[in-house]
């Protein structure tokens, strides 16, 4: 649409072509589709922030509202609108074993292996001793609208299943020094109109540490696999994921 805001124009090139896509003169001119329509991009009239909502509406129970986020109009559930700090959560539609982390509990005996081909075993001539292990699952996630971050370490809609809480986008273990992770992450935002940004990186931290990271061509999700003896990996960014809007 020309404008950003209210009423604007469309337009599109129109050609006519053959079958095999060579130009042609053959087509109808009352079979010619419009060059031009009007458009009208409602976003400039809804708020951007649930601060904008809280301040026009004034106090109200928490829940999902449109907001125009850099030009799109997005869902977005706004937190706390009964305070003076409101805050935005993407809502992950996909569920909670979508979105997962998980720092991985056992610790083989001899760390010096690889058992069973890489795969992921419980019933190994292992213990479980790692103190920084844990299960966490999200259902929604913080969003800093004006950096265009999620907060990894925001719990108020998380849920640790088992042990310690770990962080959104972050996976690790203490399980073999031979390049042998099991601690795994999902990230998936599929149906909330935000993506992961291209450009973002997970690091290695700690000893042996080895990490394997997928990403959808989309970009809207994310699967990593990380561990070492002991070992995890974070986004580069540190404690955010830096999102865009699709």
């Amino acid at each position: 649409c020309s404008v950003s805001c209210g009423d604007g124009v469309m337009e599109r090139t129109v050609q006519c072509v053959s079958a095999d896509g060579q130009e042609s003169n053959r087509c109808s001119p009352d079979a010619e589709p419009e060059t031009r329509k009007v458009c009208t991009n409602p976003s400039c009239n809804l708020p951007s922030s649930c601060l904008d909502i809280q301040s026009t509406k004034g106090p109200i129970p928490d829940s999902e509202h449109f907001l125009s986020v850099q030009g799109k109009v997005l869902k977005v559930y706004c937190a706390g609108m009964q305070t003076e700090t409101p805050q935005e959560y993407i809502t992950l539609t996909t569920g909670e074993e979508e979105n997962i982390s998980e720092i991985f509990g056992f610790r083989l005996n001899d760390p010096s292996q690889c058992p069973a081909n890489d795969s992921r075993r419980e019933d190994c001539d292992c213990r479980r001793d790692y103190t920084a292990a844990g299960v966490t699952t999200f259902s929604k996630v913080r969003l800093d609208l004006r950096r265009m971050n999620i907060i990894t370490t925001d719990w108020r809609f998380a849920f640790t299943h088992d042990g310690q809480s770990v962080p959104f986008a972050t996976a690790g273990d203490c399980y073999s020094l031979a390049h042998c992770p099991q601690g795994q992450f999902k990230i998936n935002l599929s149906g909330t109109g935000f993506k992961v940004a291209e450009d973002t990186l997970w690091i290695s931290q700690g000893n042996y540490a080895a990490t394997h990271i997928q990403k959808s061509q989309d970009g809207s999700r994310v699967k990593g696999i990380c561990g070492g003896y002991c070992g995890k990996c974070t986004p580069s960014s540190g404690d955010t994921l830096p999102v865009i809007v699709e």
